[in-house]
């Protein structure tokens, strides 16, 4: 009778393992960025023990907020290859606009607010669309023009002047200074409209033909998807939200200028590429955006509590921007080859 010798397990031989763990962590990148969240939480309260409290959780929450909400619709155009620059200035002059309305009609709404800076921003996102869709401009020229374009007509506009908390409405501050159940209404804003998004690019057709477009934008075309129109559609939803975002910006710091949101647009980015969002296109999720940007703001915060320059804030995130880009190609390669030999063994 032959004796066979049984075989290490899989998980006991060293390489596989390795293999496994590399593919685990490509596979759970939110997860991964929950734990360095954590951690960060952590190494900062047993730094400085004051850190860790309700006044440091409500501030982060009220400032990712709106935050997460452009790194949401800067997350559609960025599966699709896509890049939207102008959000700033889109906020900027939601903003102020908004702010001068209610100087204008005191007893204005607030749904009717909402829905001027959501009327704003859509003007812009087709703007950009129609830019990038039918004058073929590559995303990044185009939204970078606009950028300035907007801007610097905010500048032209506002002329020095600026609005302050006292004009606004009572009702519409209490978007950002009410609050259900301890959790501010801000908060709460932001929270549905990142759920609404996450099920629409995972659960619809239309979500996932932004992942399929990104992927392989020929393949999309051939299998009959209508790429020119979804890529409007997602120029319009991140205009939307930008303007929905001036508004809040207004709701929650009460004085705007000309200068209000400005230079936002590299905390957006690194958000999105922190939370593993390829500029590839194609891979990334609503949540890992969010979680990016809770990781940037939470640093944010930790350095103040530290003591540490504001000017080393935007040096750690661009090289956070280097180091996720690295670790996301370097990732995917290691994917990559682990299928290839899978392909090749089979």
């Amino acid at each position: 009778m032959t004796r066979h010798t049984p075989t290490m397990p899989a998980m006991g031989r060293p390489g596989v393992w390795r293999r496994n763990v590399v593919t685990g962590l490509a596979k759970s990148r939110e997860a991964t960025l929950f734990v360095v969240l954590l951690a960060l939480i952590g190494a900062t309260t047993a730094a400085k023990p004051e850190f860790f409290n309700l006044q440091n959780l409500r501030d982060v929450l009220l400032n990712v907020s709106i935050i997460s909400l452009l790194t949401a619709g800067m997350t559609v155009l960025m599966l699709m290859r896509h890049i939207d620059l102008s959000v700033a200035s889109v906020v900027g002059v939601s903003a102020y606009a908004v702010g001068s309305l209610f100087l204008m009609f005191p007893q204005m709404p607030v749904m009717v607010a909402m829905l001027a800076g959501i009327g704003i921003g859509l003007a812009a996102g087709a703007i950009n669309g129609t830019l990038v869709t039918y004058g073929r401009v590559p995303s990044l020229v185009a939204t970078l023009s606009t950028l300035y374009i907007v801007r610097g007509a905010d500048y032209a506009w506002v002329h020095g002047g600026q609005i302050n908390a006292t004009s606004l409405p009572d009702a519409f501050a209490q978007i950002a200074t009410g609050s259900l159940f301890g959790v501010p209404n801000l908060v709460l804003i932001a929270l549905v409209v990142l759920v609404v998004l996450a099920i629409y690019l995972k659960q619809y057709r239309g979500g996932r033909e932004h992942y399929a477009i990104g992927s392989n934008p020929e393949a999309a075309r051939l299998a009959g998807i209508r790429v020119e129109r979804r890529v409007m559609i997602g120029f319009l939803l991140s205009g939307a939200i930008a303007g929905f975002a001036g508004v809040l910006w207004l709701a929650r710091f009460g004085t705007v200028d000309a200068s209000t949101a400005k230079g936002i647009e590299l905390q957006v980015v690194a958000a999105a590429v922190v939370g593993s969002v390829a500029i590839t296109g194609g891979v990334g999720t609503i949540m890992g955006a969010t979680l990016g940007a809770l990781v940037l703001g939470v640093i944010n915060i930790a350095l103040v509590v530290l003591r540490v320059s504001p000017f080393w804030q935007q040096a750690i995130q661009g090289a956070l921007i280097v180091v996720a880009i690295t670790l996301d190609t370097v990732l995917a390669r290691s994917v990559a080859k682990r299928m290839m030999r899978k392909r090749d063994h089979g």
